[in-house]
């Protein structure tokens, strides 16, 4: 809406040469342009303020998978279709001349049992056939994987009891340290805790399925025992992969909600190319970052735009362009006018990603990308300074001030070795604490926060490091009980 154009002031000696009823309906006329102004002023407030709340209101309404945090779960029946890659004109399944892929045969020497198998007719004239072998033509092989029928190997130890010949007291035997100090063994122990916090069975399932599985009773505060047994064998090992995280030149974090009794928590992760680390605070902000890298740490932080990581150096930190494209599809699905500058500025993730996926297949060395990511850089800076033209009432206004002030944390990953544009590293190591809190709801003590830090970290970083869990987590228990060092993460396999 346009404003009132201004008038020249009456002069005053004009104005006294006029009749009096000419100046009392000047002075009506001025009084009447002041209201005037002021009720344009009034609307055009008003007009802004509806037009940024009909965007609002729109943002959320068109909020999906595809521009939002949402899972696809969510998407009402008016979302836009997942885009879907151009058919290939090829059938499902493997192409002619793939070679296909099968089971190595297993050495002869480290089979458990070995079943010959004769013809015993012919097929064409029905005579009965020799057990002899056509020379030159090997037999067929088919190793068959199969599970024993599982009884739990139970010890029982004794203490006995003697007395002193010299002093007559009462001597009992003591329990070695290579022996549990409770019911269960050092691998039970570890496949206990495996089962709850690995593959994220409840405690009742847990103790049903070692019953039903394993013919192994066990209480639901058995389960929790166990789980506090490998808890403390593991402050070690995690402790070990936190101080290593810290010293790497990147790292990629993230954080996600924790479901203590009574109260919130929050479950930050830092994840490196050899290890991954998780850490539980009572709150989201600068704390948690602080207890996954130290407040010392010099490197390189991949993330989304969360407040807590404005505490680190702008050049150094790598923020998420994955996150950036969902903000962009919300823009650019909006009706005002910010949609146009929204589609100009996906053309841009989109070259990225582009000449990111080349070299990250070899086609392009690190200077190349480089240099051909040098006019990218160029064309959002410019898109950037543009929509700063736009309503301040629009979000791509709001996300033109926040990015002009980080412009430099969009382009980190183009000299940091191993970093990503993209934060789905730590997205994806959240994302098996994420279902384990869906279907525990998360932990109802100290201890227990302590066993999904802990389970949590050494999970993820023998994955990376592919290291076998379950043989590590039994070496670290055995380890505990003994009063031994625990294996190490540090010295990978």
């Amino acid at each position: 809406m346009s404003e009132l154009p201004e008038l020249p002031p009456l002069a005053s000696d004009v104005r006294d040469q006029l009749p009096p009823e000419a100046q009392a309906y000047i002075w009506a006329l001025e009084q009447q342009v002041v209201s005037l102004r002021a009720q344009v002023a009034s609307f055009q407030a008003q007009v802004a303020s509806q037009q940024e709340q009909i965007e609002r209101l729109q943002a959320q309404v068109n909020k999906n998978s595809q521009n939002s945090s949402r899972p696809p779960s969510s998407d009402p029946p008016s979302a836009p279709p997942r885009p879907k890659r151009d058919k290939s004109g090829r059938k499902r399944g493997a192409q002619p001349g793939h070679e296909g892929q099968r089971r190595a045969l297993v050495a002869e020497s480290e089979v458990d049992a070995i079943h010959v198998h004769w013809p015993a007719h012919c097929p064409d004239c029905q005579a009965a056939l020799p057990p002899a072998a056509v020379p030159g033509r090997e037999a067929r092989r088919q190793p068959v994987w199969d599970l024993p029928e599982v009884a739990p190997l139970v010890v029982a130890h004794r203490y006995e009891a003697v007395r002193c010949p010299g002093c007559e007291r009462v001597v009992r035997a003591e329990r070695p340290l290579e022996v549990a100090p409770g019911v269960l063994g050092a691998r039970l122990t570890a496949l206990v805790a495996l089962l709850n916090g690995r593959y994220r069975l409840s405690q009742r399932e847990v103790a049903s399925l070692l019953e039903a599985g394993f013919g192994v009773p066990l209480s639901v505060g058995g389960v929790v025992g166990a789980c506090e047994q490998v808890s403390a064998a593991l402050e070690r090992p995690s402790a070990e992969a936190l101080a290593a995280v810290e010293q790497r030149a990147w790292a990629n974090g993230d954080e996600t909600s924790w479901k203590p009794a009574g109260e919130k928590r929050w479950l930050g992760v830092a994840v490196t190319a050899l290890f991954s680390v998780f850490v539980l605070a009572r709150t989201r902000g600068a704390i948690v970052l602080q207890s996954l890298l130290g407040a010392d740490y010099a490197g390189s932080i991949g993330s989304d735009r969360f407040s807590a990581y404005r505490t680190l150096p702008v050049t150094r930190r790598q923020l998420c362009w994955a996150h950036l494209k969902r903000d962009l599809l919300a823009i650019k699905q909006t009706s005002s006018a910010s949609a146009a500058w929204g589609i100009q500025a996906l053309a841009v993730v989109a070259q990225l990603f582009s000449l990111w996926h080349r070299f990250k297949q070899g086609e392009l060395d690190r200077p190349t990308l480089q240099r051909l990511m040098q006019s990218q850089r160029e064309t959002f800076a410019r898109l950037l300074r543009e929509g700063l033209a736009l309503p301040a009432w629009t979000k791509a206004h709001a996300l033109c001030t926040d990015l002009l002030k980080l412009e430099p944390a969009l382009w980190t990953f183009l000299s940091v070795e191993g970093l990503e544009p993209t934060n789905n590293a730590a997205e994806r190591a959240l994302r098996p604490a994420v279902l384990w809190r869906t279907g525990s709801f998360g932990s109802n003590s100290e201890s227990g926060l302590r066993f999904a830090e802990r389970i949590l970290t050494v999970a993820a970083t023998c994955r990376q490091q592919q290291r076998p869990l379950l043989p590590f987590l039994s070496d670290a228990v055995h380890a505990h009980w003994a009063a031994q060092p625990a294996p190490s993460l540090l010295s990978t396999p």
